[in-house]
């Protein structure tokens, strides 16, 4: 048997690997994706290999989850009940998606996960993996009562380790636990369990600062950036072209540096239960705005209004795994259309934590001064005494109904 696993090369997915290898007598390839963990990947070849891997693939996918996963949900304006812009959530379809391909190559019998049975990965994984791969096999040991059983905390997967020689570095303490990539940085569990707990008091700061520092920190004098957009997409920062990835590293450094896009909220998991999660997204915060302010002057009233309509269903869908379902796809293709004339540039001012926007231009730009003027029309565009007939008109059904109910009183 052959098995394909998600590895970071933690104390978790460490202990899996043998587990996994030993439980099934199988053949372990392990599978690192490098969106963004910047030091966390370090010396990750050599240690698969001594826990027992036959192989490992550490590919480096930051490219592609910037073009085609962290673009697109910034086009569609997603965030997960208003606070969440979908960091994890995103990640998880693309790592899986590789998983499923690596799995065909090797001619592998399963994949296998450490998500736990309480959390939304395991659903994102395996929603991708039943949408790209049906007859693939998946191994998910936290679902197992055995596993369970045999570590019911990290203690007990120290001890493993020092047993069986596997090589990690872990100790039964452990504040909170993360994960990052390049959208952001999330944190969740220990500490953060208690919802009362303050993330945001400056003594905490060495644990929540990875990506940005805490607006208390950040510099006194604001910082103006600017953003040019084509067809939905930032194609340039501060007059500099880059592609996707380029955009997401310029943005997490201007946006870490001034304390923007961070997020500590209580969210519904989609397995039911509620749960606190701590997050930073610096650059993904700016573009979000910045992209949101371009739309404001380029798109039409009404495609924009449907398209917000659909926001709350298609940030629902991602954050729930749905990433390769027919109907995200199918949400995705009004919202590309959407897109087609949201070309510009925006200028922001970043400040202690704070996004503002300082101007927005585009030659294309719906927005026309000699119409919206206060001051008399040169183009004689709109006759206000048109608005007349117009209230009229609307408030006909109002005033039918306060009349028919009215004399029931």
């Amino acid at each position: 048997m052959k098995i394909v696993l998600a590895y970071s090369g933690g104390l978790d997915t460490s202990v899996l690997l043998s587990w996994i290898k030993e439980k099934y007598n199988a053949e372990m390839i392990a599978f690192c994706a490098n969106i963004g963990q910047e030091d966390e990947l370090a010396g990750l070849k050599a240690k698969a290999k001594k826990t027992g891997a036959s192989k490992i693939y550490i590919d480096d996918l930051q490219d592609e989850f910037a073009r085609d996963f962290i673009f697109p949900i910034i086009q569609a304006g997603a965030i997960y009940e208003g606070q969440y812009f979908l960091g994890t959530s995103i990640a998880r379809p693309l790592i899986a998606k590789r998983m499923v391909e690596i799995a065909k190559l090797e001619k592998a019998n399963a994949i296998a996960h450490g998500a736990t049975g309480k959390g939304n990965d395991q659903v994102r994984f395996e929603l991708t993996a039943a949408a790209l791969a049906p007859d693939l096999d998946v191994i998910a040991p936290w679902r197992d009562a055995s596993y369970r059983s045999q570590f019911p905390g990290r203690q007990e997967m120290i001890d493993y380790c020092a047993k069986h020689k596997i090589p990690v570095q872990a100790s039964a303490k452990k504040p909170f636990s993360s994960d990052r990539n390049l959208l952001h940085i999330s944190y969740e569990a220990g500490i953060l369990e208690d919802p009362w707990f303050d993330a945001s008091d400056l003594k905490n700061k060495n644990y929540f600062t990875t990506l940005s520092v805490f607006p208390e920190d950040a510099p006194n004098k604001p910082e103006f950036v600017e953003l040019d957009f084509v067809k939905g997409d930032c194609v340039a920062v501060n007059g500099k072209k880059l592609n996707p990835l380029g955009v997401m590293k310029a943005l997490n450094q201007l946006g870490g540096k001034h304390g923007v896009g961070r997020v500590d909220m209580v969210e519904n998991r989609f397995v039911g239960m509620k749960s606190r999660g701590v997050y930073e997204t610096p650059g993904g915060a700016i573009l979000h705005f910045a992209h949101r302010q371009m739309e404001s002057l380029t798109m039409d009233r009404e495609v924009m209004h449907q398209r917000d309509a659909l926001i709350p269903k298609y940030a629902e869908l991602v954050y729930n795994g749905f990433w390769y379902a027919p109907e995200r796809l199918a949400l995705q293709a009004y919202v590309t259309e959407s897109q087609k004339n949201v070309t510009g540039t925006v200028r922001v001012k970043l400040y202690k934590g704070n996004i503002m926007v300082s101007g927005r231009k585009s030659g294309v730009s719906l927005y026309n001064p000699q119409i919206a003027t206060m001051e008399a029309d040169p183009t004689k565009a709109y006759n206000q005494d048109d608005a007349t007939g117009f209230i009229r008109l609307n408030a006909l059904r109002l005033k039918v109904a306060a009349k028919v109910h009215g004399k029931k009183k």
